[in-house]
């Protein structure tokens, strides 16, 4: 099986900055986009960043500017450097990968487990 550790959450007063890490491991032949999505009460999830296998980025326009998200492909691990972190950013960070477990194997969506952040006024 494959699982997605998340790890760097936590609380930080308005302006700081957070970094996300998540580390993919178990039964993985390749990895394609990885990205960052967010959900806070009441709210639907919603798409962060995504960096896609061809290195391109996208991100919402929310955090355009103040996001980055990068890749380590030796360690499967996508990081999400987070600045000048705002209230309206609370909210649970849940990593996501496509990965295929097996050659030409079906490209499936992964899931972590989400981590908080929390940003104080």
């Amino acid at each position: 099986q494959v699982q997605l550790v998340e790890s760097g959450g936590g609380l930080v007063q308005a302006g700081g900055s957070l970094r996300l890490s998540c580390a993919a491991s178990g039964t993985i032949f390749s990895i394609n986009a990885m990205g960052w999505y967010r959900q806070s009460p009441g709210k639907q999830r919603e798409l962060v960043a995504v960096l896609s296998s061809g290195g391109i980025t996208n991100y919402a326009d929310a955090v355009k500017g103040r996001f980055t998200i990068s890749r380590d492909n030796a360690k499967n691990t996508v990081y999400l450097q987070m600045n000048s972190l705002e209230p309206e950013d609370t909210a649970v960070y849940y990593c996501n990968a496509h990965i295929s477990t097996y050659l030409h194997g079906a490209v499936k969506p992964y899931w972590g487990q989400g981590t908080q952040v929390t940003v104080s006024s």
